[in-house]
């Protein structure tokens, strides 16, 4: 079998000399070029770990060390490690102990008396590579939080059951006026209107029936202060511990819509004005028209022309009302 090529650092907290020998020579066997450090009690370890920051790709750990051992040496150590793999070493078959050893953060718990090269070798490359994806879960995990509770706008996640508030993000808390425990007592039923609620209840049973359902909609939402907002619903459905739930992104377009109705109300407006003047003022425009047509081409009496004149005052001062109709509907726009 060709030896393992990767240049592995690795830190044997041992104060046996023969175990520890024994150690180096299953290294020997597995890697071309180990790089082995020694500390043969506690304090040796912490010293590389701490003061000298020895960087290590892993740690095997003896139980039984002159200056500490079993539980408190393993709490200790996994506090200095800063997440380097801890590997422990011992020579009492104590499965419960063992157990309870993983639960305290070690990534492995090997017999000495049943140490081979190639558990040993197969022990470090398998805690270092559960080491590096546990990193890469772990950030993955914070960037997914990080969009979540940075997101500029209003997100929370909601049980499909129970429409429990699972968790809300700081822009919801802003947001709504509710702090982070008042929300996680609440349902998302809350937050609506009473005369919504039939409608929620319909949505949330066709959800329910569908477990890729898109939501994209638009709902009212209750504040704290009572204040009613239109908010435009995006949302999925993810699942949590095993839990169905909703992940929802709330975009308040309450402003919007409120310009949107303003600027209807204008063009509304306008249409009137557009109306008016391309038909209310064309008849008086064309009585006057007409009015000038009979005084310049016809020949008439003195009280012919009188009533003319009187025709045509009555059109303009009817067009002067209009134009002042006009007028008063334009500063309202």
């Amino acid at each position: 079998m060709e030896k393992d090529k990767n240049r592995y650092k690795i830190l044997v907290i041992e104060d046996n000399a023969g175990d520890f020998a024994l150690i180096e020579d299953f290294l020997d066997e597995q890697i071309s070029s180990p790089e082995i450090f020694q500390a043969k009690n506690f304090k040796e370890g912490r010293s590389l770990l701490v003061e000298e920051k020895l960087p290590v790709n892993v740690i095997l750990l003896d139980l039984s060390l002159p200056d500490k051992s079993g539980e408190n040496l393993i709490m200790e150590i996994v506090a200095l490690s800063a997440g380097i793999p801890i590997i422990v070493l011992t020579g009492y078959p104590d499965i419960s102990f063992s157990v309870k050893s993983l639960s305290l953060g070690v990534s492995d718990y090997l017999l000495k008396d049943e140490l081979s090269a190639s558990n040993l070798y197969k022990s470090i490359l398998y805690s270092i590579e559960r080491k590096k994806k546990s990193a890469e879960l772990e950030e993955s995990e914070k960037r997914y939080s990080d969009l979540f509770q940075l997101s500029p706008q209003p997100m929370w996640v909601y049980d499909l059951e129970t429409l429990q508030f699972m968790n809300v993000n700081d822009a919801a808390i802003r947001h709504y006026g509710y702090n982070l425990e008042e929300f996680l007592e609440m349902t998302i039923s809350d937050i609506r209107p009473v005369e919504d609620l039939n409608q929620v209840e319909e949505s949330l049973n066709q959800t329910r029936r569908q477990s890729t359902f898109h939501y994209n909609g638009i709902s009212r939402h209750r504040k704290k202060n009572g204040e009613i907002i239109q908010a435009e619903i995006q949302s999925n459905v993810i699942y949590i511990n095993g839990k169905k739930a909703r992940v929802v992104l709330v975009n308040d377009i309450t402003e919007r819509l409120h310009y949107i109705e303003a600027i209807e109300r204008q063009n509304q407006k306008l249409q009137e004005i557009a109306w008016l003047q391309s038909h209310v003022v064309r008849a008086p425009v064309a009585r006057l028209m007409g009015i000038v047509d009979l005084i310049k081409n016809y020949h008439h009496s003195e009280n012919e022309k009188k009533e003319l004149l009187d025709h045509m005052l009555i059109s303009a001062n009817e067009l002067d009302g209009i134009i002042r109709d006009i007028a008063n509907k334009t500063k309202l726009i």
